[in-house]
């Protein structure tokens, strides 16, 4: 007797697992390499990270997010969460190709209780339809400068919020965390509920499991102090060093960044910053009056930008004012945490970025305040260190520019060397740093993650 056998692959295995009465829905939105379709899905916000995973499934619900994991661990495939794909970079850097890259950008849903202040945020939601749930009870959260970012992947990372200064890092206004496990368990754990695995999750969520929902605190904000002040980039000599020496005595209600931007000359632009060179410092005074904040912003005002929108606009409309791209764009980028940055080091910086022609921005985000602050009761990353986070990015629409752009930003970032602290700001790290620059508690997180995942089987942006 001839013939041959054929040999399933572990990915047309995982498929196969998955084409039963109970998820049959799912079978069509699963994505092999070579298959149409697969290429558009494995590709996340940012359009310059290559990621070829085995397989990508995107559920829409939890009992399907619990069928793709017990699937995916019968067939021997390791499990790599995404939510957006804003900061898929760390991820690019491990071998995906036996994981499952499970997509959770159609599992999205928010649910507020305005009495207790809090909402129920499904995996992949965004920010912009929590801030659409909340602002019609007066409310908001610790969302990023960007509302198309995930809130579960920012949150869960740290989250630094134009209310951080005052109010901390937005891990700290996690309530409770749902995942899926390894063995495809659904779990809740909080404060009362399983508490190590609540500590490890509010700092590395990714590592435990597949978060399907987490709970998290609201703020009573209907409308709040911001804007930007904008300059010439000529100006930074001088606007910098004096942004430096006022955040060292601004009080913890505002939280501000200074960029330093480098437009193309686009029609979809503005005119003011079409294939212009500007310096930017923009930013939040929260739970002020507006003679506060005004008082609070006079330094900087009294270095006469060319432009002022600093006022009280509704909070919903804070995630407009840092001006990130409105879709999805090819990037490259590098990061450091800073400590105080004496005259030397602005003088390296401005020397750095002066006559820079190839990044789209440099930016110092302020740290300190609640930021700086460890929190009682906080998980693995409960604050940051350091007074400000430096971030360099550049656009990169070819394998040219994404060298150029790269080595651009890690030169920038390079030359703040002496400055720099060995720590990191997770949802900044484009490089997979050390556990012990993510997590202060590295060693405890581990043997966390090992008590609900002793076998690995999860990939995290950042691992623990």
């Amino acid at each position: 007797m001839s013939g041959t056998t054929s040999v399933l692959s572990p990915a047309a295995a995982f498929r196969l697992r998955l084409q039963n009465p109970y998820v049959w829905t799912l079978h069509e939105r699963i994505h092999l390499p070579g298959e149409p379709g697969y290429d558009e899905v494995r590709t996340g916000y940012n359009l310059g990270i290559d990621l070829r995973p085995a397989a990508v499934v995107r559920p829409h619900s939890v009992h399907e997010v619990r069928a793709v994991v017990r699937a995916a661990v019968a067939c021997g495939l390791r499990i790599a969460p995404q939510s957006t794909g804003h900061a898929a970079q760390p991820l690019a850097q491990h071998d995906l190709s036996d994981a499952v890259l499970v997509k959770l950008d159609e599992l999205t849903g928010v649910t507020v209780d305005p009495v207790a202040q809090t909402a129920r945020v499904v995996g992949g939601t965004v920010w912009n339809d929590v801030l659409a749930a909340t602002t019609p009870y007066g409310l908001t959260a610790l969302h990023g400068s960007a509302g198309d970012v995930s809130v579960v992947g920012y949150a869960l990372g740290g989250g630094m919020s134009f209310y951080g200064r005052r109010h901390g890092v937005a891990a700290n206004s996690v309530r409770a965390v749902e995942f899926v496990d390894a063995t495809g368990e659904l779990r809740r754990v909080d404060a009362y509920r399983e508490p190590e695995l609540f500590w490890a999750a509010r700092g590395a969520g990714g590592n435990l499991g597949v978060v399907v929902a987490v709970e998290i605190d609201l703020f009573a904000y209907a409308d709040v102090y911001a804007g930007m002040l904008l300059w010439p980039a000529e100006a930074v000599a001088e606007v910098l060093p004096a942004w430096r020496d006022w955040t060292r005595t601004a009080p913890d209600e505002v939280t501000t960044s200074l960029r330093l931007f480098h437009f193309p000359p686009l029609p979809e632009l503005p005119p003011f910053l079409a294939g212009r060179r500007v310096l930017v410092i923009d930013g939040a005074v929260s739970g002020t009056s507006d003679a506060r904040a005004e008082d609070i912003l006079a330094p900087l005002r009294a270095l006469a930008p060319e432009i002022d929108t600093f006022d009280r606009i509704p909070a919903e409309a804070l995630v407009q004012v840092h001006m990130d791209p409105p879709e999805p764009v090819p990037s490259v980028a590098d990061h450091r945490v800073l400590g105080e940055l004496p005259d030397k080091a602005i003088e390296a910086l401005v020397e750095e970025v002066a006559g820079d022609e190839v990044l789209m921005f440099t930016e110092l985000r302020q740290l300190g305040g609640a930021i700086g602050r460890p929190a009682p009761g906080g998980g693995s990353v409960s604050y940051l260190e350091g007074a400000y986070a430096l971030f360099a990015l550049a656009i990169a629409p070819g394998p040219e520019a994404h060298a150029a752009g790269l080595a651009a930003a890690r030169r920038v970032c390079g030359a703040m060397a002496p400055w720099s602290l060995d720590s990191v700001v997770p949802t900044f790290a484009e490089e997979t740093p050390s556990a012990q620059s993510v997590w202060p508690e590295a060693l405890r997180l581990r043997h966390a993650v090992a008590s609900v995942d002793p076998d690995r089987v999860f990939i995290a942006n950042h691992r623990a």
